[in-house]
């Protein structure tokens, strides 16, 4: 006490709080009380309710947003409906490639059109016909010297959400440009 008679109250809040917890340990805890006449009347329904028989709703929280825009939604992942995929989660083979990780290494010439020959960034090889999907898009149509894809675009900022992916078998001259 001689501290707190010098320094003030104000200057020692680790005092305060050790003083407080003591007073806390000393005092007893309060005994179990029977329930009193009004709570047990409260506990159990009016003979004439109609909901005698149902149990007493959960008392919760409830987000009302009132046409603002719920704050435990993530404002980059707005426009996806589907749920995020994680990393490790991707289906194995051709399903499990993006666009942008396959390269095109050839083309060969088949009785229905023709067939693609795709090197993924797992470094294998694929065959690739028409219509096969990957992880964000589907192959649209292939060409001698060309596979056409189309891509989902998942920004919620773009306007599209389709666009149209070449993958060309050689670089030309006029593809650089």
């Amino acid at each position: 006490m001689k501290i707190l008679a010098t320094r003030g109250l104000w200057q020692c809040p680790a005092l305060l709080l050790a003083m407080a917890a003591v007073a806390a340990a000393q005092t007893p805890a309060p005994a179990a009380q029977a329930p009193t006449q009004q709570t047990a009347a409260a506990a159990s329904p009016a003979p004439g309710d109609a909901a005698a028989g149902q149990a007493p709703a959960a008392v919760g929280f409830s987000y009302d947003p009132a046409d603002r825009r719920d704050p435990f939604v993530s404002l980059l992942r707005r426009g996806s409906e589907t749920e995020p995929r994680a990393a490790g989660a991707r289906p194995p083979g051709l399903p499990g490639l993006e666009t942008s990780e396959i390269t095109l290494k050839g083309t060969v010439a088949g009785r229905t059109g023709y067939v693609a020959i795709v090197q993924g960034s797992d470094n294998k090889t694929y065959i690739v016909r028409e219509g096969e999907r990957l992880l964000d898009g589907t192959v649209r149509a292939i060409t001698q010297n060309a596979i056409v894809i189309v891509q989902q675009v998942n920004d919620p900022l773009s306007l599209e959400k389709q666009r149209e992916v070449r993958k060309l078998l050689r670089q030309t001259e006029e593809a650089k440009q």
